[in-house]
């Protein structure tokens, strides 16, 4: 072992000596208050451990109360809003089945006043095309429904059935650009055919020179054409035009918003017209 090496051995042992010799006299040697020193300095050491470990804990501790909050709160919010999403969908159910009741209840009042016999039946599709405007209705041949029979709603003319099936028909629109229903100004009786443009809108024509139209009269159907009963509105002039004494073009606004139209009345009960009709084919039958 070489002198350098000895020295250095020799003053670490002198060093723990001397540290020892310390410890021993502050376990010996009293502070002011009383208590040995040696105890007072590791009190304190450990007072400052202990005071970060507590504090560091503290912290942990707000943190994850926090987090813990939070998250209950997100799942709180979650629930209220999956609550709040069932209610809207319930009371969206519960407005629809309030607005389907009200318009049975309007289409019974119809027909307690049209005095005809009818049968209610329900929209269930509309035609693909918009050249051809018709619904198809959840009544057929075995509900009594026919061709020609007329199609009412409690605003007024809806159209006519083209076809009918075993438990459904088929059903042109007014405003379909192939329909048309014998007219009548309300306020002056004066006499027209409305016809159908395919859009929303229709147009009174063949009416006299020297009849009576203005803006906001109310048109009505007049029974003419054999289809129609006389008396159910179908819509109300919006336009006047003439060229020199002549009308050159009269339009007229629907009263049926044919865009929610969801249930309609089928008049079974023959016109004039029908049954004359009726009458003429029996023979005709019998003979066969």
């Amino acid at each position: 072992m070489s002198l350098l090496d000895l020295r250095l051995r020799s003053g670490y042992l002198f060093l723990a000596l001397m540290f020892g010799h310390v410890i021993l006299i502050s376990a010996q040697v009293n502070s002011r208050q009383g208590v040995p020193v040696l105890e007072s300095v590791t009190f304190g050491l450990f007072s400052e451990v202990q005071r970060g470990t507590s504090s560091g804990v503290s912290v942990f501790r707000r943190i994850w109360n926090g987090y813990l909050g939070l998250r209950g709160a997100h799942i709180e919010n979650q629930q209220l809003r999956a609550q709040l999403g069932d209610a809207l969908v319930e009371l969206q159910q519960e407005r629809a089945l309030a607005d389907q009741s009200r318009g049975l209840e309007r289409l019974l009042e119809l027909r307690d006043r049209a005095n005809l016999r009818t049968t209610a039946a329900e929209i269930i599709a509309a035609g693909a095309s918009p050249e051809f405007r018709t619904v198809s209705i959840d009544k057929g041949k075995s509900d009594g429904v026919g061709r020609d029979m007329a199609v009412i709603a409690p605003a007024g003319v809806v159209g006519r059935v083209v076809t009918s099936a075993g438990r459904n028909a088929k059903v042109q629109l007014l405003i379909d650009r192939n329909a048309a229903a014998g007219a009548l100004i309300e306020r002056s009786r004066a006499q027209g055919v409305a016809i159908g443009t395919g859009d929303a809108r229709l147009r009174l024509e063949y009416v006299s020179e020297v009849a009576d139209v203005v803006v906001g009269d109310v048109v009505i159907s007049s029974g003419i054409d054999g289809i129609y009963p006389k008396g159910f509105v179908i819509g109300r002039v919006t336009t006047v035009e003439r060229s020199g004494g002549a009308y050159r073009h009269i339009a007229v606004e629907p009263s049926v918003d044919f865009s929610s139209l969801e249930h309609v009345l089928v008049v079974l009960t023959p016109t004039p017209l029908q049954e004359t009709e009726a009458a003429r084919e029996e023979p005709k039958e019998t003979s066969q």
